[in-house]
Formats: C-alpha cells, sequence, structure tokens
C-alpha cells in the first residue's frame, strides 16, 4: 500500500534517520560496514517488482545490478555548517524520490560541520522497516567501540531473481492453485458460524455486532474537523528537531499518573494548543494519530509490524496534569479496542486496488490528521559509526498528507525529538518550534526536583 500509493506524491513515506557524529568518520570502515550490511540483511540489496498491469502485489527481489556506490555518498553541508543547514539538507534528501528500480535506501556521511563534528543521513522507503526495524539494522552499522573490530564473513546474497513475467504468472499461479483451500476455508467457517447461530443466536449476533464495530473505529477513526489553521497541505517539508531529558519526562509522567508516552503526547498537545492560541482559536480536539507497535521477538529484522491508530486528542485542556491523565485515558480506550489494527484487515483489499483509487483513500484518511506522533526506543548506551561517537539521533518520519509528524527517539538519558512539518499548514515553524519547547516545559515543569 505505501508503495504503490506514492501515485499521489503527498503520499511519498521515507524515513530519514540523522545521526549526529563527534567527528569525520573512516570512510573505508564506513563503506565496509555498509558492504557488511547488505550482505547479512539481502532485504537491502532488493528492489520492488511490480507484476504486468499491477496484477496482484508488488514483490521483493533481488537486484542484480546492486552497487554500493549507488546508495552511499558523502556531502558537505552547506556554509556556516550549523543545525539549521544540517536538517535542510536531510530535508532536501526526504524530499528527492527514490529510484523505484533500485533497492529503496540511500546513505550520506555528511561533512563540513562547526566544531568537526559530522553527521550521517539514512533515508530508507517505509515499506522495508518502521522505525524499530530501522533501530535493529542501524545496529548493525553501529559499534560499542570507537575502535575497529573485524565484521564475520557474510556471503553475498544472490542477485538472481524472477523477471516481470515470471512473476506475474507466479502469482497467478498461486492464486489458482489456492482456490480450493480458500473455498474449504469459507465453507468450514460458515459452517461454524451457522452452528453458532443456531445454538447461541443471541451471543454470536452480539459478538459479530460489537467485533465489526470495533473494527471499523479502529479502520476509521472518530470524525474530527480538521483544524483551521492548519488546513492547508502542500509537497514541502521543513525538519526540526529538539532535545528533553529522558528521565524527567519519565518522572512528569509519573508525578500526572501517566507514562512516559502519555507525558510526550501531553508535551505536543501543549505546543499545539500554544500556537493555535498564538492566531486566536483553539479547538476542543484535533485529530492524531499515532503507530502501535505489533512486532514479536521473533519477527525478522526490519520490516513492518504496526498498527495504525486515530483519535480525537485532547487541545482544550490548559492543564498539563489534567491533560496527561486525558491523553491517558484516550490512547487506552483506542488501544484497548477489541480490534486495534482494522487497517490491517481491509488491507489485502486495498492493495489491489488501482494506484490512483488506493492513494485517493489512503490519502484521505492520512490528511486528514492535523498531528501524528511516534515514540521509538533508540540506543541505550555509546554507539559509534567507524570511529565517530554519534551523539543525537534523530528519526524524521513520513509526512503523508498530514499537517506534522513528530517522533520520540530515545538516546542514552536523552529524547531526541524530530520534527516534520508541512510549512503550508504550519505556516510560522520558528513559532511552532517555540511553542512546542514550552510544551514540553509545561510538562518537565510537573516532573519531582532531583
Amino acid at each position: 500500500m505505501m508503495w504503490r500509493a506514492e501515485v499521489d506524491p503527498r503520499l511519498r513515506s521515507p524515513v530519514v534517520v540523522l545521526d549526529v557524529l563527534d567527528t569525520e568518520p573512516d570512510w573505508d570502515r564506513v563503506v565496509a560496514s555498509h558492504e557488511w550490511a547488505t550482505r547479512f540483511v539481502p532485504r537491502l540489496r532488493e528492489r520492488v517488482l511490480e507484476p504486468w498491469g499491477d496484477w496482484g502485489t508488488p514483490s521483493w527481489v533481488p537486484d542484480p545490478d546492486f552497487a554500493l556506490p549507488h546508495h552511499l555518498a558523502r556531502a558537505q553541508v552547506a556554509r556556516p555548517g550549523g543545525s539549521r543547514e544540517l536538517l535542510d539538507l536531510a530535508a532536501s534528501m526526504a524530499l528527492t524520490p527514490f529510484d523505484r528500480e533500485r533497492p529503496p535506501w540511500e546513505a550520506k556521511i555528511v561533512t563540513g560541520l562547526a566544531d568537526g563534528r559530522a553527521a550521517y543521513v539514512l533515508k530508507v522507503h517505509h515499506s522495508m522497516a518502521d522505525g524499530l526495524g530501522l533501530v535493529q539494522i542501524l545496529r548493525m552499522l553501529h559499534s560499542g567501540v570507537r575502535e575497529h573490530t573485524d565484521l564475520p564473513d557474510h556471503p553475498e546474497p544472490d542477485r538472481d531473481g524472477p523477471s516481470r513475467l515470471g512473476l506475474t504468472v507466479s502469482q497467478a499461479a498461486r492464486a489458482v492453485a489456492a482456490v480450493p483451500t480458500r473455498t474449504l476455508d469459507l465453507v468450514s467457517a460458515g459452517a461454524g458460524l451457522l452452528g453458532r447461530l443456531l445454538t447461541r443466536p443471541l451471543a454470536t449476533i452480539s459478538d459479530g455486532s460489537a467485533f465489526l464495530e470495533s473494527a471499523l473505529r479502529a479502520a476509521v477513526g472518530p470524525v474530527v474537523p480538521r483544524s483551521p489553521l492548519l488546513r492547508r497541505r502542500s509537497l514541502e517539508r521543513r525538519f526540526e528537531a529538539l532535545e528533553v531529558d529522558l528521565g524527567a519526562l519519565k518522572a512528569a509522567g509519573r508525578a500526572a499518573g501517566g507514562s512516559l508516552n502519555d507525558a510526550y503526547l501531553a508535551a505536543l498537545l501543549g505546543g499545539m494548543r500554544r500556537y493555535h492560541q498564538r492566531f486566536g482559536a483553539i479547538p476542543q480536539h484535533l485529530a492524531m494519530g499515532m503507530p502501535v507497535n505489533t512486532r514479536d521477538a521473533d519477527d525478522p529484522v526490519g520490516g513492518n509490524h504496526w498498527a495504525g491508530t486515530r483519535f480525537a486528542a485532547p487541545l482544550g485542556d490548559a492543564d498539563p496534569v489534567v491533560r496527561i491523565r486525558h491523553v491517558r485515558e484516550v490512547v487506552r480506550r483506542t488501544t484497548g479496542e477489541r480490534v486495534v489494527d482494522g487497517l490491517g484487515l481491509i488491507a489485502p483489499l486495498l492493495a489491489v486496488l488501482p494506484p490512483p483509487l488506493l492513494a485517493l483513500i489512503q490519502g484521505g484518511a492520512t490528511s486528514a490528521n492535523d498531528l501524528q506522533a511516534s515514540n521509538v526506543p533508540g540506543m541505550s548506551g555509546p554507539a559509534y559509526l567507524a570511529g565517530a561517537q554519534i551523539v543525537r539521533s534523530y528519526a524524521f518520519a513520513p509526512l503523508p498528507g498530514g499537517a506534522a509528524m513528530i517522533t520520540l527517539t530515545s538516546h542514552g538519558d536523552t529524547c531526541c525529538i524530530a520534527v516534520t512539518l508541512d510549512p503550508a499548514a504550519i505556516t510560522e515553524p520558528d513559532a511552532f518550534l517555540e511553542d512546542l519547547r514550552a510544551g514540553f516545559d509545561e510538562v518537565l515543569d510537573l516532573a519531582p526536583a532531583r
């Protein structure tokens, strides 16, 4: 769905990870670590192949012409080499479409930053991995020490894969072969349902109705009018970043009877409240989206394992304690639904729609969100890339038609807050960042003095 919906450029879904390094890394070691990672995770050497006529589903296949220089490069940041210039460079990478004939990822070592620092910028298509999947991949590029360590040998993955015709024929053959099994499954399910209706009619009808209602709430979410202040949308993106003390944010959540995530969301809403107040109108609720992790311990490295949720976030609460408790109740109710991944239930149906129709449906759902937020656990200890220490790590998530997407990634004892904005919706980004900092400050003030 994420791959095909990009027929509408508003729905492009690059994830950009920005690691700030204390010094320039050793280039030869950077190349060697990426060569090893692409051998260990073959998906990094795979491209997406579409069946003829978009019949069936896109598939990952080996790229027979894979070459690391197409994906790994060096760049110089614009002068004077400050955080603004680095963020603008990362945002420009996000705005550049992927070459859809190659594996959808690229990385750059960025030099020329002030104080002798450097940066590592990794852009990955969301269809390849979600936030936690990216953290898993990045851990293989990182080391726990600054010094060089030998990497274990790993064979080069097979470069042979099906042709477009071969993929189309094989998918068609599998679909035909699955008809008897699917028919039997439908007959068996129908017989079971009929049996339950005969023996427990009221309970069965009630249970089915509750399931459908829960699935509908999860897939569609509440109807919340888009904020008039944030109504416009564009293809432009602006990156902003800020830092928050991880321990203080956890303590603030506990002090108000909530969690780290409750305090984080309440701080974002506090910033949004202040930004709206600046322009004279504060709606009671804001349409907000949030992914919920569904990853199991035995799931493979990378990939996507999340369910999208959408809810009416409280914007009318001026008191941060009340806001944290209100957020906690709303999130608990949303994630406690009988069916959390409502979109996942209908994804197989949506994925086979013609791309323009899919984009129309998917874009209509995501563009209704004025705010999207994510919380990803990152690195807990020191981490190095080819001899350079990673001092900060920000994960800028895609913004598929919304006004703002904000991601918290933990890095040691710091929360790295990555903000992706549509400047057509957030027309005063500097003011918004100031209000966002104030939203965090009022929440952090709840933490007991240490």
